[in-house]
């Protein structure tokens, strides 16, 4: 089975949380809007009963499915991706809705009055979001993820093999060091677990390969972590 995946073509954003668990997990997949244009994701989203509200999103046999979480969710329940037990499953869940908690947070960063106005247009404002983001709530999210960790022995998020909560995981550090490159080297040292999920995740035969592709788009401040050096601090 071949999944259909729309995303904006020219960006990582909230695609690749998705991109990632089904690289890692060898699950065949197109980016169709990088095959066929944005016109096309765009037509998609205006003809189907059920539209998603942006994307990503995923169809199949008639059916849409949006928001990352979701997304995982359902690729978890049917790829082996997520916990037998009703109970982890949530739990898993959880963890990607905070994880996206803090995406939003990153992009609200350097666009804290509009998100249809240029950067450029409000720096006053996103300096002053930068120094909240940098100093309160960047640490507060990563500290409540390394507390998090020190419930399983095993080296990896929830269970004793990988899980979509790891590659988003992988994910979220990778845009943060992007973005947030002195900061995330200030708090680093005191998120051990974290970066060693970071490491692992990035030694996955199917996350090696990918990241090591073509089909793995750079980081650009086009995206949600982007990198503008008045931001960022120790």
């Amino acid at each position: 089975m071949s999944y259909d995946l729309w995303y904006w073509p020219t960006i990582q954003g909230r695609g690749e949380f998705v991109r990632l668990a089904m690289e890692g997990a060898g699950i065949a997949y197109r980016d169709r809007a990088r095959e066929d244009g944005v016109e096309a994701m765009l037509a998609m989203l205006e003809r189907h009963p059920r539209p998603p509200f942006a994307p990503p999103f995923l169809s199949l046999d008639n059916m849409v499915i949006a928001q990352v979480a979701n997304i995982l969710q359902y690729l978890g329940e049917r790829h082996g991706l997520s916990m037998s037990s009703i109970r982890d499953r949530q739990w898993a869940n959880q963890w990607q809705l905070t994880i996206a908690d803090l995406v939003a947070e990153v992009h609200n960063v350097h666009h804290p009055v509009g998100t249809g106005d240029y950067y450029d247009a409000q720096k006053p404002e996103a300096a002053r979001a930068a120094t909240q983001f940098r100093d309160e709530r960047l640490p507060k999210f990563l500290t409540y993820f390394e507390a998090l960790l020190d419930e399983n022995s095993d080296p990896w998020a929830i269970d004793h093999r990988w899980t979509y909560v790891d590659t988003s995981l992988f994910q979220l550090v990778e845009g943060l060091r992007y973005a947030f490159p002195r900061r995330m080297a200030a708090l680093e040292p005191g998120l051990p677990r974290l970066i060693a999920i970071h490491d692992a995740v990035a030694t996955l035969p199917g996350i090696a390969d990918y990241l090591a592709s073509d089909r793995r788009i750079p980081f650009n401040e086009d995206g949600i972590f982007r990198y503008y050096p008045e931001l960022d601090a120790d």
